[in-house]
């Protein structure tokens, strides 16, 4: 499987899991006989744009692509640029 489509099966994936839209990948490594995709997506839309609450997960997939397990990892706001604040 390419990894542009083991990113978009994660997005996809995670989107309907979470109900949240619009995910963006954001990175992608090889552990063993998972894949992990890091994705990035709009928890909270806020006025301004900048205020809006990004959540970054670690979505696990199989060699088939298929979810293995996701986990929140992160969230920060939009204009944020320093650290993440940690999910624990």
């Amino acid at each position: 499987m390419e990894t542009k489509e083991l990113i978009e099966k994660a997005k996809k994936q995670l989107a309907e899991l979470t109900g949240f839209t619009s995910p963006a990948g954001i990175g992608l490594k090889k552990e063993k006989n998972e894949w992990v995709v890091s994705v990035e997506i709009v928890e909270k839309k806020s006025i301004p744009d900048g205020m809006d609450v990004i959540g970054t997960y670690e979505v696990r997939l199989d060699a088939k692509g298929n979810l293995v397990a996701y986990e929140k990892t992160a969230m920060r706001k939009k204009m944020d640029t320093g650290e993440f604040e940690k999910v624990e």
